[in-house]
């Protein structure tokens, strides 16, 4: 029988993870059903045939790129467990840099906000944690996503969220906002990146757009301001490259008050305009 100790130790020898730890930690405590800390405690344990049997599987497909929260299916953002499976970007903590600005920026307990391409629905679930007055409809254009953020939604009971499936506006019927909010592709096609770790199990759709990824951005720019209050506000994650040609974008679809804002590497990761 293989001890818990022995488990972790194989991380040495897991390739292409800058994380290569943490992923053997995860997986094993997934197999397992208990926590990172309790590995440590009981480094002695011995993984029974059965777990033993899923480990190695789980440790071989790691070992050939498969993102840590695809095999556990489960990742959580803001708190927050999400179901997550291959339809979607994994919620990444990057983003919850929008949650909050969007909390900083509308500090009233009631308002109605809009997130495009809610993928697992993170996004809008983790505002709807921090802000249960608020009704938010979440939109999504894959189908699995739209059914995945609805299951992330009812397991969380919040009720306030309404998931539905659109092609960022083309669905929406006209209505007014206050917030407007979108982790959209804005990757460019042809960059090298895309090769490279977890995004290359992630689907492309979510992750490219046209004109050196700008293209969605642009578009949705250009269609908040039919659909923003008054004073409303657009937040948009981008490129760590993308937020001078952002602004620009922002400005041209009439909006004001631009700025972006920068994450914790110090790059500026999001912008905000207002209508």
């Amino acid at each position: 029988m293989t001890t818990v100790k022995q488990n972790l130790a194989r991380s040495a020898g897991l390739a292409d993870s800058d994380t290569a730890r943490l992923d053997t930690e995860i997986l094993l405590g997934h197999i397992l059903g208990r926590p990172r800390t309790w590995l440590y405690t009981w480094p002695e344990y011995e993984l029974s045939e059965a777990e033993q049997v899923e480990f190695d599987a789980l440790f071989e497909r790691r070992n050939n790129g498969e993102p840590v929260a695809h095999l556990t299916g489960t990742r959580e953002f803001w708190s927050l467990p999400l179901k997550v499976d291959p339809s979607t970007l994994i919620p990444r903590p990057e983003t919850e840099l929008l949650v909050e600005t969007a909390l900083e920026l509308c500090p009233q307990e009631t308002l109605r906000a809009l997130d495009l391409g809610t993928g697992t629905g993170a996004i809008a679930l983790a505002l709807a944690s921090e802000k249960p007055g608020w009704r938010i409809v979440a939109a999504e254009k894959s189908a699995e996503a739209v059914a995945l953020a609805e299951e992330n939604r009812r397991a969380l009971k919040l009720d306030k969220v309404q998931i539905l499936r659109s092609d960022w506006f083309a669905q929406i019927p006209p209505q007014q906002f206050d917030l407007i909010l979108s982790n959209p592709p804005y990757i460019d096609a042809a960059d090298p990146h895309l090769e490279e770790g977890d995004v290359r199990f992630e689907p492309r759709l979510a992750l490219v757009a046209a004109r050196e990824g700008l293209a969605d951005i642009e578009w949705i720019a250009q269609k908040s301001i039919e659909y923003l209050r008054p004073a409303g506000w657009l937040i948009v994650e981008h490129g760590w490259q993308q937020a001078e040609a952002v602004r620009e974008i922002f400005a041209a679809a009439g909006l004001n008050s631009i700025e972006s804002r920068k994450d914790y590497s110090g790059w500026e990761r999001l912008t905000i305009g207002r209508k």
